[in-house]
């Protein structure tokens, strides 16, 4: 080998070792960075020796692939999740102490010593006060909901607004690698960046690859829809400015197709719009339509009789509501009447009513009076009362209870409804959360950095360039004895 071709193979380790202390310094400048994929400049034979070729991305697409679905699982889950803790909150209070069946059964137990002692009006009072506050409580439960449900669709505005910018982030990037690999250039950096918007999409919606010449990606929802092909799809939502129950949200499109919600405790929601959509529309409806059918059953079991004989209908008596006078039809959902369930002023001592009618009846006139002697021990009422409380009741199994219940054993079950939904959403995030991890974990040992590993080649590298630097100084000597000998 001459002494020229020696220095040539020399001078070529020399720059190759620059290029990979560069990559690898590289590497390790960004081992704390999550959205980094390791790069590994490659090496072939040539005849002055090896030479860097490029510089490679150490991908796994496969596992990019599913750690992405993994997440919108995750994400839609942990929604979901959430959402649940948030209604019973809202609904029942930590302890379950403002639920409905708390306050159902302290006006049972109200109304239980009433019947023992009816000639006692401070009880009389006390049973129309508990009323009151269960009234009261079903109102604020079922305004806290709807408020809820405009809070999900504000929070639906916000992500898709969101969505769309980062789409719109997706097509610069995409136009880039495009561009980039068509001529030749290194577009290492865009990929990463590429992938990173692919993890915060996936965040809002499930997305699908499918990978065209020049790295040029096509993006599909998991329902199908075009979500990215050269330019975004646009992503539409119109949010209302308030909620009342029976009021059905508007409908999130993506390219014209609407987004359907997800379903179950574990849910099958991609994404957290996916999930924002159950809970604003299933599972807050849901729990809306059990409180209705709580308040409809007591605005039924405390309906006055005609007992003229002159056959009126059964009209609302204690609890009134929106619909009122007239019984809400049995078996079926009054939608929106626990918020519009309240007491019949005619009972109500605060503004001048009279509790006792609770014992006598009356207040829809003489002919609904059940105490037609005026005793002041006549108990038959309230105890009448007391029995159908614990009678089985006709519920809506749309409700999501289904089943023979009485009003009490209904409300309690609507705990054991959202209890069960928490458990089951809360075991369900935590089962796809931990999938997400793992697969994030395989990833990131596929296409991340490991210090270790990088500052081992980075001592190999040095030892490479101290070699090629040496042969250069001997070759250098050589030339010099030789250039003296002439």
């Amino acid at each position: 080998m001459s002494l020229t071709s020696a220095l040539r193979i020399a001078q070529n380790s020399l720059m190759n070792t620059g290029i990979q202390t560069t990559v690898t310094s590289r590497n390790i400048s960004e081992a704390s960075n999550p959205n980094y994929v390791r790069r590994d400049a490659v090496l072939v034979s040539a005849g002055g020796g090896a030479r860097v070729v490029n510089i490679n991305r150490a991908t796994s697409d496969d596992l990019l692939w599913d750690s992405l679905q993994a997440l919108s699982d995750s994400r839609a889950q942990s929604v979901v999740s959430n959402g649940a803790n948030r209604l019973q909150r809202l609904v029942n209070g930590a302890d379950n102490s403002t639920s409905a069946a708390t306050l159902l059964a302290n006006f049972e137990d109200a109304l239980q010593l009433y019947g023992n002692d009816s000639s006692n009006t401070l009880l009389a009072e006390s049973a129309v006060g508990y009323a009151k506050e269960l009234s009261d409580g079903l109102n604020s439960s079922s305004l806290a909901i709807q408020e809820y449900r405009a809070e999900l669709d504000q929070n639906i505005n916000s992500s898709v607004a969101e969505l769309n910018n980062l789409l719109d982030q997706f097509k610069q990037v995409n136009d880039e690698i495009v561009k980039g690999t068509g001529s030749g250039l290194d577009v290492n950096d865009a990929l990463d960046q590429r992938d990173t918007l692919l993890k915060q999409i996936s965040e809002y919606v499930s997305v699908s690859v499918v990978k065209r010449d020049n790295n040029d990606f096509v993006l599909y929802t998991d329902q199908g829809v075009t979500l990215f092909e050269t330019v975004p799809r646009e992503v539409t939502f119109q949010p209302l400015s308030s909620y009342s129950a029976g009021i059905t949200g508007n409908t999130i499109r993506i390219d014209g197709v609407p987004v359907i919600g997800g379903i179950g405790a574990d849910s099958n929601a991609t994404g957290t719009l996916e999930a924002m959509v159950q809970l604003r529309d299933t599972v807050t409806v849901d729990m809306q339509a059990q409180l209705d059918e709580i308040a409809r059953s007591m605005v039924t079991i405390f309906a006055e009789t005609d007992t003229s004989g002159g056959g009126g209908p059964d009209l609302a008596g204690l609890f009134t509501y929106a619909g009122g006078p007239i019984i809400p039809l049995a078996g079926t959902i009054e939608t929106g009447i626990a918020q519009t369930i309240g007491i019949n002023p005619a009972y109500d001592p605060s503004v001048g009513g009279n509790p006792e009618l609770l014992r006598d009846g009356g207040a829809n006139g003489a002919a609904y009076v059940a105490n037609s002697t005026g005793e002041a021990g006549f108990a038959d009422q309230l105890i009448a009362y007391l029995d159908r409380m614990n009678a089985p009741v006709a519920t809506d199994p749309g409700a999501g209870i289904t089943g023979s219940y009485s009003v009490s054993e209904y409300s309690e079950s609507s705990i054991g409804w959202l209890e069960s939904l928490r458990s089951r959403a809360s075991a369900a995030a935590d089962g796809k959360g931990a999938l997400y991890e793992r697969l994030q974990s395989s990833l990131s040992s596929k296409t991340g950095v490991n210090m270790d590993e990088e500052m081992a080649l980075l001592v190999e590298l040095e030892q490479s360039y101290q070699a090629s630097a040496r042969i250069v100084q001997a070759i250098d000597e050589m030339m010099q004895v030789l250039l003296n000998a002439v």
